[in-house]
């Protein structure tokens, strides 16, 4: 019974960690892509400001995969 809860507490940690992330990347391209089409000679400075923020949403959806498998037992 205990390790059925640590894997429903798995599956919920990686589910919900990643819903925030997965919204604000598609937010973060969507403005960026909006923003490129309104300025195209600042589509260089768009596109490397995009990517950082990528980087660091996605990074946030790697440490809610990190805490699902500790939960799991597999870490």
């Amino acid at each position: 019974m205990e390790k059925g809860l640590a894997f429903l507490a798995a599956g919920l940690a990686i589910g919900i960690g990643a819903l925030g992330p997965g919204l604000a990347i598609g937010m973060l391209v969507s403005k960026s892509v909006e923003g490129m089409a309104r300025q195209p000679e600042a589509a260089g400075i768009i596109r490397t400001a995009m990517f950082i923020g990528i980087a660091f949403a996605e990074a946030i959806a790697l440490y809610a995969l990190v805490i699902a498998f500790i939960l799991s037992g597999k870490g």
